[in-house]
């Protein structure tokens, strides 16, 4: 494995991040599950920290992947959002959102949402910028 590789590994296991939110009626739509949009903006929050504890820069989000709604959330559950880095290019990066759903007076739970988000670092130009800092060269 490559210097750069086992960086990469070792902030993506520091990155991953866990919220948990429970699904109150404010969240939820007429037919009394979580609102579609509610559940992308946590995703994307949750994907834009991940992000950022993986490189330590000012990020952007520039799009999110295919999102599938395997089934819907109803009002009155506990969801977990798991972030994890899964690609990293030179300026960017890809993270995946799992949205799991359990109910709070019984065991289990299964996966709802999944979706990858990818970002760009930037610097204060607002021009991308590396993710990884540069390697540093060996000395002569």
């Amino acid at each position: 494995m490559t210097p750069r590789e086992q960086e990469i590994q070792r902030r993506t296991e520091l990155s991953e991040t866990r919220v948990t939110k429970a699904v109150f009626p404010p969240t939820t739509n007429h037919h009394n599950t979580l609102f579609g949009g509610t559940a992308l903006a946590w995703m994307d929050e949750v994907s834009f920290i991940a992000a950022t504890r993986f490189c330590r820069l000012p990020l952007v989000t520039v799009s999110s992947d295919r999102i599938d709604f395997n089934h819907a959330i109803p009002a009155g559950s506990i969801v977990e959002l798991v972030g994890r880095v899964i690609k990293v290019g030179n300026t960017s990066l890809k993270v995946e959102v799992n949205v799991y759903v359990e109910s709070m007076y019984s065991d289990g739970r299964e996966q709802a949402i999944s979706g990858v988000f990818s970002f760009v670092a930037i610097g204060e130009d607002k021009k991308p910028i590396p993710v990884l800092p540069e390697p540093a060269q060996a000395a002569e």
